[in-house]
């Protein structure tokens, strides 16, 4: 119960405060943009180069096992998407996209650092790094795919990975781990200005995503959008779970990859299958399912780990 009221209750609530300024338009849509324009740009990458410049130990077996339980999730997805669900190729990609992509940014910066701080932190930036950087693409490849047989596959990549790679998150955490190899020194002038912009970042973010959630509708095709939570909330963290374990994480490392595991389908997803025009409305749904469903699989993760 402490750690649904300490680390969970504050973070949703923070969500559902959004979702109700949105849905009571006590925020215009132009002020909204703006706060989430602040968060993308400025404070959460102001967060993650100061956290990638702190000294902290490496978080490549973190995001081994992620990655590893990660990508077995979706394979499993498209799987079952594809032979069970009889769905085509285009709507079984984004089925097992949004089973595999997770809020790594809005929700799992936040509830990391209140769980387990700055030590927390620089173990979840080699997945933040990648997250965006492996899956997108993935997703982009087989929407393409599906769509028109002939296409260039490898130029459909290669642009994409250069789109992802002028995401300010990946850069500052590209940034930040190059600075710290280098073994630089941050100017204290400047760690401050990180540290004081930085500190903006998880609550503005969280009342964004909150407010983000007003256009998602959980009533259309909301059975499949439930399977699809399960395997995102359940399976993937499970998944990684055993991949941490086999690898010998450390207690620390393992608790932050599973985390990363649970968050729930990021609104990314959705954006890739309305782009595609392939289960687009399963897809929202599942974003605003999977969302609230987290405030319960999220505690119990937190209490087990």
């Amino acid at each position: 119960m402490s750690v649904l009221l300490n680390v969970v209750a504050p973070i949703f609530a923070m969500i559902g405060i959004g979702y109700a300024a949105a849905r009571r338009r006590w925020i215009s849509e132009e002020a909204l943009r703006g706060m989430t324009d602040f968060v993308f740009r400025l404070a959460m990458p102001c967060l993650l180069l100061n956290g990638a410049t702190t000294p902290h130990p490496d978080g490549g077996a973190t995001a081994l096992a992620f990655f590893a339980g990660c990508l077995a999730a979706y394979a499993l997805a498209l799987l079952l998407g594809r032979v069970v669900l009889r769905m085509k190729l285009d709507e079984g990609g984004t089925f097992a996209l949004n089973a595999a992509f997770g809020n790594t940014a809005m929700i799992g910066v936040p509830l990391v650092i209140a769980a387990h701080g700055q030590a927390g932190l620089a173990q979840l930036l080699a997945i933040l790094g990648l997250h965006s950087l492996i899956l997108l693409p993935l997703g982009t490849v087989v929407g393409e795919i599906a769509q028109n047989a002939r296409a260039p596959v490898l130029g459909i990549a290669r642009s994409t990975f250069l789109s992802v790679l002028r995401n300010p998150i990946v850069l500052a955490v590209l940034a930040g781990l190059v600075i710290h190899q280098s073994g630089l020194e941050v100017p204290p002038v400047a760690r401050r200005f990180l540290e004081m912009t930085g500190m903006a970042g998880p609550p503005v973010a969280l009342f964004c995503l909150g407010a983000s959630l007003v256009a998602f509708d959980a009533r259309r095709d909301w059975p499949s959008a439930l399977l699809c939570s399960a395997l995102k909330l359940l399976l993937m963290p499970a998944l990684v779970w055993l991949a941490g374990w086999l690898l010998g994480l450390p207690r620390l490392a393992l608790a932050v990859a599973v985390l990363a595991a649970g968050m729930p389908t990021g609104a990314n997803a959705f954006f890739l299958a309305r782009r595609y025009a392939a289960g687009a409305e399963r897809s929202g749904a599942t974003v605003l399912l999977s969302t609230i469903l987290s405030v319960a699989t999220l505690a119990v993760l937190l209490a087990v780990l």
